[in-house]
């Protein structure tokens, strides 16, 4: 069983907190069983990436990247596509001079990385 999104998020923001870096929920979705997109900005180079949670067959949290070539504009758009879609969503924004994205879970099959 998932914990809740908003205890999940601010796990997030901790770990992010933690390492010296920004990051901020931007839209708060429903507490209990929000869906959650996570953009990560490399504050040197200025580029982004933004990963969306799925479950996975076993139930676990994983993250894919929807738009991985995108330029910032476009997953911008694409993050609000999704919350005029899904009005529980949360939008959590990270700005790290290394782009990290603080996930713990799978992203995109790879093993985790922070």
């Amino acid at each position: 069983m998932l914990i809740a999104t908003d205890v999940w998020v601010s796990a997030l923001i901790r770990r992010a907190q933690m390492a010296g870096a920004a990051a901020v929920v931007v839209r708060k979705g429903d507490a209990r069983a929000g869906a959650v997109l996570v953009k990560a900005y490399n504050t040197v180079d200025r580029s982004a990436r933004l990963y969306a949670e799925t479950i996975g067959l076993d139930g676990d949290r994983l993250w894919i990247e929807p738009h991985p070539e995108a330029p910032e504009f476009e997953l911008d758009a694409y993050a609000a596509r999704q919350a005029d879609y899904d009005p529980d969503l949360w939008l959590v924004e990270i700005e790290d001079r290394q782009g990290r994205h603080f996930l713990v879970e799978d992203v995109d099959g790879d093993k985790p990385r922070a």
